[in-house]
């Protein structure tokens, strides 16, 4: 048989090159799912026009998708452990193609709402099993090293990707072509998917949770749309406040019963783990940030500086490209040698020294001067940290585990994108608002002070993401004690379960 199969390793000098081309297919349909998050974003004003949408419902072409995906995570992740990972990968690539060639058709808001809620629902299915495809596919540290910086800087630089992409289609296509862009993307995963990929077969003997996927994901959705409310409605809002204690009863009521379930959704040996709840955790906290950032900069360059869509999207290609070099360059690199927190630590530093050059910004800041350096400092910490908390989160794990790990790992990442949107929202517009009223003493003035209260704002809310950066930094440095995979347990030796 000539090629390797998924989760063995090759011997030395005898690596399958086939696997690196199943790298490829992975990586396409990671970046689909992460550039989904943002590539509408852009084309959202002209899909407002042409559909007719209110002020207060457009949000719920970003909601619909983050919903659906954040909190179906878990059951997606533990689905395809129980019925395979290239079966739930396939399943996921033509469903998430399907939903987005009716979202592109789409004549009425409904229509649109609806089909960014299926994307959501099958990006909670492929996710996971792209990500524990990788994990089970490169177990060699060095390939591992490799296939991982690749991965995490698709994660990393995705949602960037979607404003660069979003931005060309809609200037020289129309909104609808960030829906269409999915199915090409889509059919090549599909064809790759059933030619390079292989998977060991699911845990058919096994059964699902049901009380875990209603009180896991019930409580997970309560949260992600708590936050994506608390934008419009304000954080003391009855609705706002009945979804977060809603979801925290839930959560809680989920973890009491995965220490009783037959069959837990999610084994809670998983986030015991010291360093895996590390890196959950500097996960978390690292994309709220960094989300903040990515809202902050392209109302930012945009309305105050007067970019075109495109010219927009161009401007974060540094912050991406920082991201690549970071990720695959760096951290790829050097994991083999040191610990993963001697790389998240650093990284985290360098995020948040790049945000505090953004508190600088003003009205008429260069881009070249004043943006730029803070944007490359950003890309490269990002960089640093994602490839080490992806394949140290996912490293040591059974198999049968792998799916539902992986998808803790988008979870975290996805909620910590809700928190970011939310909490950074609300705490740039309240303060743009009182400074306004403030300094609102000249009516001649008033369109100048209200663009230096924009800003004001955003930099104040862009302090509160260096300060988490920090904090991000301090839990990575705390919790993440792995040592280098050459030193420690080889990634195709699963840790043991904990005997009860």
């Amino acid at each position: 048989m000539s090629a390797t199969r998924t989760g063995e390793s090759a011997a030395p000098g005898q690596a399958d090159p086939r696997r690196w081309w199943g790298l490829v297919v992975i990586a396409l349909a990671q970046l689909m799912v992460v550039l989904d998050a943002t590539i509408v974003n852009i084309a959202l004003p002209s899909a407002q026009r042409d559909l007719g949408m209110s002020d207060g419902n457009r949000q719920w072409v970003i909601t619909a998708y983050t919903l659906a995906f954040g909190g179906l995570l878990l059951l997606g992740g533990r689905v395809a452990d129980l019925v395979g990972r290239k079966r739930t990968f396939v399943i996921g690539l033509i469903g998430f193609a399907a939903a987005s060639a009716f979202g592109g058709a789409a004549t009425t808001p409904a229509m649109l709402f609806g089909a960014r809620a299926l994307q959501g629902v099958f990006a909670a299915v492929l996710a996971p099993s792209a990500l524990s495809l990788l994990t089970t596919t490169f177990t060699d540290p060095r390939e591992r090293g490799k296939a991982f910086g690749i991965y995490g800087a698709l994660a990393g630089s995705g949602a960037a990707v979607g404003f660069i992409v979003g931005g060309v289609l809609t200037e020289y296509l129309n909104w609808r072509w960030c829906l269409y862009v999915n199915i090409p993307i889509a059919v090549i995963a599909v064809i790759g998917a059933f030619a390079l990929l292989h998977d060991r077969p699911g845990h058919t003997g096994a059964r699902l949770d049901g009380p875990g996927v209603v009180l896991g994901c019930g409580g997970l959705v309560a949260l992600v749309y708590g936050f994506s409310e608390a934008q419009p409605r304000g954080w003391t809002d009855p609705l706002v406040l009945a979804l977060f204690a809603a979801g925290v009863v839930l959560l809680a009521v989920f973890v009491w019963w995965q220490t009783r379930a037959p069959s837990p959704l999610l084994p809670l040996h998983i986030i015991r783990d010291r360093n895996r709840a590390g890196c959950f955790l500097t996960m978390m906290l690292a994309v709220i940030g960094m989300f903040g950032l990515f809202l902050f900069m392209t109302y930012y360059l945009q309305v105050i500086l007067g970019y075109s869509p495109v010219k927009t999207g161009l401007a974060f290609l540094p912050m991406t490209a920082a991201i690549v070099i970071g990720s695959t360059q760096i951290s790829a690199r050097l994991l083999r040698h040191v610990g993963p927190r001697m790389l998240m630590v650093p990284g985290m530093l360098l995020a948040s020294g790049g945000m505090v050059i953004l508190t600088q910004m003003t009205v008429d800041s260069a881009y070249a001067s004043e943006i730029l350096p803070a944007l490359i400092l950003m890309g490269l910490g990002m960089g640093l940290t994602f490839m080490p908390v992806f394949s140290t989160a996912t490293a040591g794990v059974a198999p049968q585990d792998s799916g539902v790990t992986s998808a803790t790992v988008n979870t975290s990442q996805q909620v910590g994108g809700s928190i970011g949107t939310a909490l950074l929202n609300t705490v740039a517009t309240s303060t743009s608002a009182s400074w306004i009223t403030s300094h609102l003493t000249d009516p001649t003035r008033r369109e100048q002070v209200v663009r230096e209260g924009i800003v004001h704002g955003y930099t104040v809310a862009i302090w509160l993401a260096a300060g988490i950066m920090l904090l991000a930094g301090l839990v990575a440095g705390l919790m993440v004690t792995a040592k280098a995979p050459k030193h420690g347990t080889p990634a195709d030796r699963p840790v043991p379960e904990p005997v009860a």
